[in-house]
């Protein structure tokens, strides 16, 4: 069995095969290459970079989605804006392509002699001050199964999409198909201005900061006025989609932020401080997995590691 690529079988700049060429794995006129092109696509927001990712040219990165949606007989992808989104049908059919693609993967992976790398994804923060040592201890232990952190920006990290095989995520987690473990719990900060009034006091409260506008990221954030009592919560917001942004917005004196104790050790910013905030519930660190016959042979050994480490921390 083998995987088209899409390279090898079709003409300069064509996004679909020539007829009679190819044995590839495909169903009713669906690829492998489309499901890849689809996920690139929304996963970056753009042909353009979804092109570039795949080692391919915009418009046969065009045609290829085109020829999907053809097939399916749903538009996938809302053209209107500059910035590609999915429409609802995409958002649905994302999760079934990835899941797809993995398990095309991890067929391949029963072959091979050598296992594909376990991806951990993390949305922001990863595991604190643990990543190191989780990274240096995985690579000790398992040499032959590289261990790669992506920074995924949603609210699993990648993992439904299967972009990832197992994830750090912080906050509530009630998504089906998912297998979480608890790691630890993380105090939270308070992210504000380094120039700021706020930036001279040792802590701060939940009140301190409910008349000022409130940086959220809706994407892959664990803040929400929620956070706050009904009768006192905030009424001014800036909506930021991911942790670069929300840095951008409290360093810029736009608003203020609520994150965990790692986020400081992992993104130190110099107009920033961070200030304990004595008030606000901790936040649950869990690993997540897909539940899955098809997970990654490792998942097991990574999540034993991660507890490890978990318990050696104070």
């Amino acid at each position: 069995m083998t995987e088209p690529t899409g390279m090898n079988d079709r003409g300069p700049d064509d996004g679909t095969r020539r007829a009679g060429t190819g044995t590839g794995s495909h169903t009713g006129g669906v690829e492998l290459r489309h499901l890849r092109c689809f996920l690139a696509v929304a996963d970056e927001g753009s042909v353009t970079r979804a092109a570039a990712r795949l080692r391919i040219t915009q418009p046969a990165a065009s045609r290829t989605l085109a020829a999907l949606e053809d097939a399916l007989g749903a538009r996938l992808v809302d053209r209107s804006t500059h910035h590609l989104t999915l429409t609802a049908a995409g958002r649905a059919f994302r999760d079934r392509a990835a899941v797809a693609v993995a398990a095309f993967e991890d067929a391949l992976d029963a072959g091979r002699s050598v296992r594909r790398p376990l991806r951990l994804g993390h949305a922001w923060a990863a595991a604190g001050l643990a990543t190191t040592s989780l990274l240096r201890r995985w690579r000790a232990a398992h040499p032959d199964v590289p261990l790669e952190l992506l920074r995924i920006d949603d609210r699993t990290a990648g993992l439904t999409r299967g972009a990832v095989d197992v994830a750090v995520l912080r906050g509530p987690v009630d998504v089906p198909g998912l297998v979480t473990e608890l790691l630890h719990t993380e105090r939270r900060v308070a992210a504000v201005p380094a120039d700021s009034p706020l930036a001279e006091r040792p802590a701060l409260t939940l009140a301190d900061l409910a008349h000022h506008t409130i940086a959220l990221n809706p994407v892959s954030g664990t803040t929400t006025l929620g956070l706050w009592p009904a009768e006192a919560r905030p009424t001014s917001t800036v909506t930021v989609a991911n942790t670069d942004d929300w840095l951008a917005a409290i360093a810029a004196d736009r608003a203020v932020g609520v994150t965990a104790t790692a986020t400081p050790d992992m993104h130190p910013h110099p107009a920033v401080a961070y200030r304990p905030l004595t008030d606000a519930p901790p936040l649950p660190v869990v690993l997540a997995w897909r539940d899955t016959p098809s997970r990654h042979p490792s998942v097991a050994d990574l999540v034993t590691l991660a507890h490890e480490i978990a318990d050696e921390s104070p």
